[in-house]
């Protein structure tokens, strides 16, 4: 009877949380929309299969529901079938990964975003100056080595502050920063003055490489951060913005947290907030972002506030050769609407 009574009281057990602070902006940015949407299209274009190289953004959820509509994830082009149709994921690829797409016959999409690609015209145009490189970014990150596959030599990876008291370029007369775009911001701006210290020549880009959503996201959760008891983070593990927002919150004081999904939860987080600010990484569908609104509420949360912040209208164009007939969109449409 004593231990019934014990696991009634537990299982009653009041959280104090009242309320759930939504950062502004949150979520899906333009590339990750763009990188979703061509994919999509390529699949009521051609039909199923359709072959992407590497998670098409770095998000369970999202790489799963392509997976269940038919595209398949790869990562070496081997694994694809001869005059397939593929894509490349929104971090970019190499150069010799291109050629060997090309070579191997595949009709072939480029889901890049935008501000990589951005990244990858300026290190091609430098390098026919004479340029050398420093790469501020994380080892093994798909975007990094599609970035540093740009060029065969000349660029070289800086990951801290130390790193950049090692590095050996063969030269400084003409020498040139670039940066992983899903780094933090202020990371990023401390290892580019550590740069710049040691080569006062090095050239800087016009306008920084960190991408306007990664800095929407980071700001956002700088306002909140002090607004909130604790911070839950909304993004996979393999998400580098998504980490780097639960560490910037962390960094301001404020105990934070990331989660793939709803189900990952730990009441015990909440046993102390009453505040708990609730933000998700430019990959991270906003479907999961209300199931964790649920998830809170079930646990005694009763109201949800929508932080100030800016407001993004951000629009990529798509490749070309993915326009969807009129016919078949009509039909799309009669299908969903029954």
């Amino acid at each position: 009877m004593i231990n019934v009574v014990k696991v009634v009281n537990q299982a009653s057990q009041a959280f104090p949380t009242e309320e759930i602070v939504l950062a502004e902006p949150r979520g899906f940015c333009a590339g990750v929309d763009r990188a979703i949407e061509i994919v999509e299209r390529a699949l009521r274009k051609f039909g199923a299969p359709i072959y992407v190289r590497h998670e098409i953004v770095h998000n369970t959820y999202v790489v799963n529901d392509l997976k269940a509509k038919g595209a398949i994830f790869i990562e070496d082009l081997a694994d694809v079938p001869p005059g397939a149709t593929l894509v490349f994921s929104a971090h970019g690829v190499s150069k010799a990964v291109q050629a060997e797409a090309k070579a191997r016959g595949f009709q072939i999409f480029d889901a890049t975003c935008p501000l990589v690609t951005k990244v990858h015209v300026e290190v091609a145009k430098l390098a026919k100056e004479g340029y050398e490189f420093i790469m501020i970014g994380h080892k093994g990150h798909p975007e990094v080595e599609g970035t540093m596959g740009q060029l065969s030599s000349g660029i070289h990876l800086v990951e801290d502050v130390a790193d950049v008291a090692r590095v050996q370029p063969t030269q400084t007369d003409k020498l040139a920063v670039v940066t992983q775009t899903t780094l933090s911001v202020d990371d990023a701006a401390e290892i580019t003055a550590a740069v710049r210290a040691r080569f006062p020549q090095v050239r800087e880009p016009k306008q920084q490489d960190i991408c306007y959503a990664t800095q929407n996201r980071q700001d956002a959760v700088k306002m909140l951060a002090g607004q909130v008891d604790v911070v839950i983070v909304v993004g996979s593990p393999t998400s580098s913005n998504s980490n780097r927002l639960r560490e910037l919150a962390e960094r301001l004081g404020t105990a934070a947290y990331m989660v793939d999904s709803a189900e990952e939860l730990q009441p015990q987080w909440f046993s102390q907030a009453v505040r708990v600010g609730l933000t998700a990484g430019a990959s991270a569908p906003e479907v999961l972002v209300q199931e964790v609104i649920a998830r809170i509420k079930a646990l005694g949360a009763i109201a949800v506030r929508k932080m100030d912040g800016l407001e993004e209208n951000v629009k990529f164009p798509l490749p070309k050769g993915l326009k969807i007939g009129l016919t078949i969109g009509l039909a799309i449409e009669k299908t969903a609407s029954t």
